[in-house]
């Protein structure tokens, strides 16, 4: 598991920027909804060509806050990087430039609809109820990569959690994204994996000074539940 150790810069930032660290002090669950991107077999399988060995480990905590954020009455959904043939013309500079050459028709054969590398990892807890979102670029919410935003939306949530992996790439573009949507967020520190320890600590710093916030799975799922227990004596 990586080191979720928050930097100091990063905790007088917070509070410099926003008065305090922790710009979300509780949730309310009906109007949340846990994202997970990308745990899918090309990145999480041993020898895929996108493979983060960390992701792995954290599939207990994505699990364990899937069955909260269901539990307490807010929506799961799995998003999953997706590419067809368009995607390489529409989105050449990654395909012709930012791949090796080579590389890029492997990566391309493992994110097409239908391969197992797409699928996503048999160890996640996907259940029926959960929503499964397509995307084609790096963030889920930019407009054009998936509905989520929408979806979201027309089902009355204002706040997501990321998780997922690669923290420095998918899971910080849709954090990023999703806040300038108008989503309140929040990217569980021990549910987003990267290749290395300090790619993941300076995606979560920047996350807390500018973007969000950042907790731990323990921290989430008691607000989750905190969040449960004040709606059902609201509603006594």
């Amino acid at each position: 598991m990586h080191s979720n150790r928050m930097p100091q810069y990063a905790i007088d930032g917070a509070t410099r920027r926003k008065g305090r660290v922790h710009s979300l002090d509780g949730l309310d669950p009906a109007r949340t909804a846990l994202v997970v991107i990308d745990m899918q077999n090309v990145f999480l399988a041993e020898g895929a060509p996108v493979e983060v060995p960390i992701a792995r480990e954290i599939v207990p905590n994505v699990n364990r806050l899937a069955d909260a954020v269901r539990r307490s009455g807010g929506i799961v959904a799995w998003v999953l990087m997706t590419h067809g043939p368009e995607d390489r013309k529409t989105w050449s500079n990654f395909y012709g430039n930012l791949a090796a050459s080579g590389r890029d028709d492997e990566i391309y054969d493992w994110l097409t609809e239908g391969s197992d590398g797409q699928r996503l990892w048999p160890e996640m807890d996907a259940r029926d109820g959960d929503w499964t979102i397509l995307k084609n670029r790096y963030s889920a919410f930019l407009p054009g990569s998936s509905d989520i935003a929408e979806r979201l939306e027309s089902a009355g949530i204002d706040t997501v959690l990321i998780t997922g992996t690669l923290t420095n790439v998918c899971c910080e573009s849709s954090a990023r994204d999703a806040m300038m949507r108008n989503f309140k967020v929040l990217m569980v520190s021990d549910g987003n994996a990267a290749k290395t320890d300090e790619e993941h600590v300076a995606t979560l710093a920047n996350m807390l000074q500018i973007f969000g916030d950042v907790r731990g799975t323990d921290e989430v799922v008691a607000m989750l539940e905190a969040g449960a227990a004040r709606t059902v004596r609201a509603a006594e």
